[in-house]
């Protein structure tokens, strides 16, 4: 008899990184739940990745909502109760792949606007307050994993839900225009280890993934960011870019059994990249 299919969900699902990751969960058995923000020009595409993951097997539900929004967090949040609580299931995995933000300067050094408060401020909420308030309406709802509290995992198994936030190497070093998102992914950093402390009781851990430079969409709205790009072919060890597959299977391998104890960390998927930087 084959294994009951696990859940993942997806905030930024339908491209880059979040894409990338739910093609390689759902062709090794979990059911595909995705929150994306994508206007009527780019929903074929999301119909298309919706089709290819069902053809893979899985059951997909996406949802196209802003999550950075309360309303619509609550109303997809609402969906997923209704829709898990009948079979006693909840959400085995959540990744926060939400890339929208400001770019510019604070300070320019020409006549250019500088970064305003309120860009900051959205920046921050959407890259990286919105993941404490996913895993705490999650948690709270009963719907992280398979019970709103679990006793302490034993050595060697599985234990309760994966929590992984997307950070970058903005954390630790600066690119033109890149401040606020620097600032955001710092935050979110921040974020992680608080949560790893506060959910550990409950089973589930968290950890943030530091992805090499990937060609997304995302980093196409970064001034320069094709010198990023050839920078980092050129001197990725490996002799190439990350693919948002790679962070996939790497994501794949920490929900195997025996992660449970890994928790609070900043995690590298990047060839060694980051290590020649």
């Amino acid at each position: 008899m084959s294994e009951p299919r696990r859940r993942l969900l997806i905030l930024g699902a339908s491209s880059g990184i979040g894409a990338g990751c739910a093609r390689v969960f759902a062709a090794h058995g979990y059911d595909i739940f995705g929150v994306h923000l994508d206007r009527r020009p780019a929903l074929p595409r999301v119909q298309a990745l919706q089709a290819e993951l069902e053809a893979s097997g899985a059951r997909v539900r996406l949802f196209n909502q802003n999550a950075a929004d309360p309303d619509q967090r609550q109303a997809v949040i609402a969906a997923l109760a209704e829709d898990l609580r009948p079979a006693g299931a909840g959400i085995d995995v959540l990744l926060h792949s939400l890339a929208f933000g400001s770019l510019g300067a604070f300070v320019p050094a020409d006549s250019a606007r500088p970064v305003q408060e309120r860009q900051l401020a959205m920046t921050v909420e959407v890259m990286a307050s919105s993941l404490a308030w996913w895993v705490r309406d999650l948690a709270l709802a009963g719907l992280l994993g398979h019970a709103p509290v679990l006793p302490r995992p034993a050595a060697g198994t599985g234990g309760g839900a994966r929590v992984f936030a997307l950070t970058s190497a903005g954390t630790q070093r600066v690119w033109p225009g890149y401040g606020p998102v620097s600032a955001a992914k710092a935050a979110l950093d921040a974020l992680v280890r608080q949560l790893a402390v506060e959910l550990m009781p409950r089973g589930i851990t968290v950890n943030a993934i530091m992805p090499g430079i990937t060609r997304t969409p995302a980093l196409a709205v970064i001034p320069g960011h094709e010198r990023m790009l050839a920078q980092a072919e050129a001197g990725n060890p490996g002799g190439r870019l990350t693919t948002p597959e790679d962070v996939g299977h790497a994501l794949l391998a920490l929900c195997a059994l025996g992660t449970a104890w890994m928790t609070g960390n900043c995690i590298r998927v990047d060839g060694g990249e980051d290590l020649l930087a």
